[in-house]
């Protein structure tokens, strides 16, 4: 088909939406002079858009003189795609416009023994129970979605769309949430890549990583992660698995995993911490406490989250607990650092998304002990930094199947 009219015609479509994409509202004459195209090429090809849904007319220009122009520009409304981040704790669904406009987000918990307890089509069910609401809300059906890019906490195999290894809280449900049983689930395309590697593609595409050649995104949360980005392409390595710094060893042979994640940071602070500590002692009458009821009591309600609070309000013993941690997540940073020597690192996830504590902390380790010191932020995406990303690559995996449709 490739030299024939036909083909020809469908390529000039498709230079006139990347034209209307890319600078907006246009008139024809415009486009032809953006595109290189003759006014009666540009005056076809927009009529055919037009039939197509993809491009619409907005009005007239307002010209100083002369016959007023009909505006075009790209119709973003005319499919939609989501994002879904399945959390170790927490589901996110966000749905977005071609644009990449988040018209719409929810969140909704992973009761994770529950769902260990239903069968694999119960929990895709639930899956697809969210979305359906989510649709229904906006008055929107499913023939209007074109794709939706799933973020997982686990290795997904390149090939395969397997998952290799998950974060701990959800292990057991690998199969569930392979692509296989995702695309079996949803009348849509699906798309399944790793969550941190997602938020990094989110941070660079309209985050705090916009603009950056060479940046890590560095997440701790429940688990840890990096996604690296090179000229705006993912390094992925053998199996997926770069980025996979969970498995990186530390002096005392621990995983990374098991110091920086949440759980590890809970362990540096009852480490620290005496039970008589009035940083979250137990309320009392002051009679004789037993110090191994207190010791559990406080394991119980020390969270990752009071600890940031209590720094945030000067508690000494907190700032203590954080230092030791910060000093920790310094000895990972360091090592990428000199392998990778990047522009950028972004913190980002549950706990690493504390920057207002963190931050100071580490940039003054990384100016007394890094060879190389590459800039340190916080993510700006925030807790929607995996949608984001899963948001983008289905919006690019949508508008290439718009382009082959138009070849075909």
């Amino acid at each position: 088909m490739a030299g024939t009219p036909q083909y020809m015609r469908n390529l000039n479509e498709n230079l006139i939406m990347d034209a209307l994409i890319t600078q907006g509202t246009m008139s024809r004459a415009d486009i032809s002079r953006q595109t290189g195209l003759s006014k009666p090429t540009v005056s076809l090809a927009v009529e055919h858009l037009i039939d197509r849904n993809l491009v619409r007319e907005m009005g007239r220009a307002d010209n100083a003189q002369g016959r007023k122009a009909t505006l075009i520009r790209f119709n973003e409304t005319a499919y939609y795609v989501c994002g879904i981040d399945i959390g170790a704790t927490r589901i996110r669904i966000a749905l977005s416009d071609l644009n990449g406009e988040i018209i719409a987000y929810r969140t909704h918990p992973m009761v994770v023994q529950e769902a260990h307890e239903q069968a694999e089509a119960t929990m895709l069910e639930l899956l697809r129970s969210h979305m359906n609401e989510l649709l229904d809300e906006n008055h929107l059906n499913w023939e209007q979605i074109q794709c939706i890019g799933f973020g997982i906490p686990g290795v997904v195999l390149p090939d395969s769309g397997r998952i290799n290894r998950i974060v701990d809280p959800l292990a057991g449900l690998e199969q569930a949430f392979s692509l296989e049983s995702l695309s079996g689930a949803f009348p849509c395309e699906v798309i399944l890549e790793n969550d941190v590697n997602l938020a990094a593609l989110g941070e660079y595409r309209s985050g705090a990583a916009a603009g950056y050649n060479l940046f890590v995104f560095f997440s701790i949360g429940t688990g840890t992660g990096a996604g690296i980005m090179v000229h705006g392409q993912l390094l992925r390595g053998l199996g997926g698995l770069t980025g996979e710094i969970a498995e990186m060893l530390m002096e005392d042979g621990r995983r990374l995993e098991e110091v920086l994640s949440a759980d590890g940071l809970m362990q540096v602070a009852k480490r620290h911490l005496n039970p008589h500590d009035e940083l979250l002692a137990v309320a009392d009458s002051g009679a004789d406490l037993n110090v191994d009821v207190v010791a559990d009591d406080l394991n119980r309600h020390l969270t990752p989250e009071k600890l940031f609070e209590a720094a945030r309000n000067g508690e000494v013993d907190a700032l203590d607990i954080l230092q030791q941690y910060s000093q920790m997540i310094a000895s990972a940073l360091r090592q990428i650092s000199v392998v990778l020597a990047p522009d950028l690192i972004v913190l980002g996830g549950g706990v690493g998304g504390n920057g207002d504590v963190l931050l100071p902390l580490m940039r003054q380790i990384i100016s007394e002990q890094f060879p190389v010191q590459p800039q340190l932020i916080c993510s700006k995406l925030g807790e929607q930094a995996v949608v984001t990303g899963a948001v983008q690559v289905a919006i690019q995996q949508t508008m290439l199947n718009l382009q082959q449709e138009a070849l075909e």
